[in-house]
């Protein structure tokens, strides 16, 4: 017969044993459990990364600049992406929110509502491969993302190959000014992505000197001075076709007034009337691409 003490060993012993085990069982299960199901973007940048990664079934709100795919247009808006909405974004309960800008007040408010927050990087094209990375990690879809990113670096790699055995024309890349006329351009200088991914396709920015901010306000007079050998205006961002058509005609009608331009005289002109060009992620392959086709005067549209 047992005695009392040896019985009471067993028993701890016992219980110690089916300790560790529901341990053990816990932590297999916490990958699992760990990702996220209720994820808010801040970005339009972060929302195509989430999608592209297969996970755009969880992404239960978006910024309010937010467009592509067509699925995020039914979605909540929770925003900008510099000043988000805390009480929206609260309200759809999230179990993440992925933010472009880091501000220690805005996550430190949603660390005290006990909701996960990840901040990524943006502004280069370096950026978008660590926010891929980031973002993979963090929703459990680590190798999609490195998937993705070596996809994306083996096309790039491809359109810079047939960019170098090309001349480099002269270029002028414009990201907004005054609609309707030709005054206070900003425009596209050096050190940023749209710089960079310029440089893929194969043109010389006329702009990427040093000391220039990355993206210059300057003046007509500057672009008359400079005189580039093609100009491509982003500033005209629609959201429909006919939209874009019409956008697309009074840019060109616009630039048409400045004959002595040089990209002028030869027809090397071109808008943009999509945010394709500027919004760094996985359609950047797409953007180096119709880049290429302007700078190289093969022409077309976005």
């Amino acid at each position: 017969m047992m005695l009392p003490f040896l019985r009471m060993r067993f028993r701890i012993f016992f219980c110690i044993v089916l300790l560790l085990l529901c341990a053990g069982m816990a932590t297999a299960q916490t990958p699992s459990q760990a990702k996220p199901q209720r994820i808010v973007s801040t970005s339009p940048s972060i929302t195509e990364t989430l999608f592209a990664l297969g996970v755009g079934n969880r992404v239960v709100g978006v910024s309010q600049f937010c467009n592509y795919p067509p699925e995020v247009q039914k979605l909540p808006r929770v925003g900008g992406y510099v000043h988000p909405n805390l009480e929206a974004i609260a309200r759809l309960a999230p179990d993440l929110v992925v933010l472009e800008r880091s501000s220690n007040e805005l996550t430190g408010r949603l660390d005290t509502l006990h909701i996960a927050s990840l901040v990524v990087p943006h502004d280069t094209l370096e950026d978008i491969y660590t926010e891929t990375s980031l973002i993979g990690k963090a929703v459990g879809a680590p190798d999609r993302a490195a998937g993705l990113i070596a996809q994306m670096k083996g096309q790039l790699g491809a359109i810079q190959s047939k960019a170098k055995a090309t001349p480099s024309p002269r270029v002028l890349v414009i990201v907004d000014r005054q609609q309707g006329t030709l005054n206070n351009i900003i425009a596209v200088g050096p050190n940023n992505y749209v710089n960079q991914i310029l440089e893929i396709a194969g043109g010389a920015n006329v702009l990427a000197q040093a000391g220039t901010p990355q993206y210059p306000r300057i003046s007509l007079e500057t672009v008359l001075r400079e005189n580039p050998d093609v100009i491509i205006d982003l500033s005209g961002t629609q959201q429909t076709e006919e939209a874009r058509r019409t956008s697309r005609l009074a840019t060109l009608a616009l630039w048409n007034q400045n004959r002595n331009l040089k990209a002028v005289q030869s027809g090397h002109v071109y808008a943009g009337t999509t945010d394709s060009l500027v919004v760094p992620g996985p359609r950047t392959p797409l953007a180096a691409q119709r880049l290429f086709d302007f700078v190289h005067g093969i022409g077309g549209s976005d």
